[in-house]
C-alpha cells in the first residue's frame, strides 16, 4: 500500500542519514545541513561558521587568523580556503552557494542530491529585487 511505501522510504531515508553522520561528522565534523558543499569549501564544513556562514569569512576575523564570536577557534573560511587550494577543484571555493534550507536540517545530502531536493528552494527565495 502507499502507507507501506511512505513509510519504507522514510526509515530508507533515515537509515541514509544515520550512514552519512557516523561518516562525515567524525572526519569533517559535519552538522548534517542536508545540502552539502563539501567538495566547494575545502572539504571544511561551514556550517562549523558559529554565524553558519557558506559564503565566506565575514570580516571579523581577527588578526591571528581566529574567529570574532569564538576567539578560540580559527576561522571556518581560512581553514576552507587553504584547504582548496590543495584539491582539483580549487576553483569551486569561489562558487556562491544558496542560503541553508532550514527544512532540511537532519537529512542526508546523499539523498536530496540524488533526489534534487538540496535545490528546491522555498517560495519567494528566488524573487528578483
Amino acid at each position: 500500500t502507499l502507507a507501506v511505501a511512505t513509510e519504507e522510504d522514510h526509515s530508507t531515508r533515515g537509515l541514509l542519514a544515520a550512514v552519512e553522520a557516523a561518516i562525515k561528522k567524525p572526519i569533517f565534523g559535519c552538522h548534517m545541513c542536508g545540502q552539502c558543499v563539501l567538495h566547494s569549501t575545502g572539504l571544511t564544513c561551514p556550517m562549523n561558521c558559529p554565524k553558519t556562514l557558506r559564503n565566506g569569512a565575514c570580516g571579523g576575523v581577527r588578526a591571528n587568523g581566529h574567529c570574532e564570536v569564538k576567539s578560540e577557534m580559527r576561522c571556518v573560511w581560512l581553514k576552507a580556503v587553504k584547504r582548496s587550494r590543495r584539491l582539483p577543484w580549487s576553483h569551486e571555493i569561489h562558487d556562491i552557494r544558496r542560503p541553508v534550507d532550514n527544512r532540511l536540517f537532519g537529512t542526508s545530502s546523499w539523498m536530496n542530491l540524488v533526489t534534487g531536493r538540496d535545490k528546491s528552494a522555498p517560495k519567494r527565495w528566488d524573487v528578483p529585487a
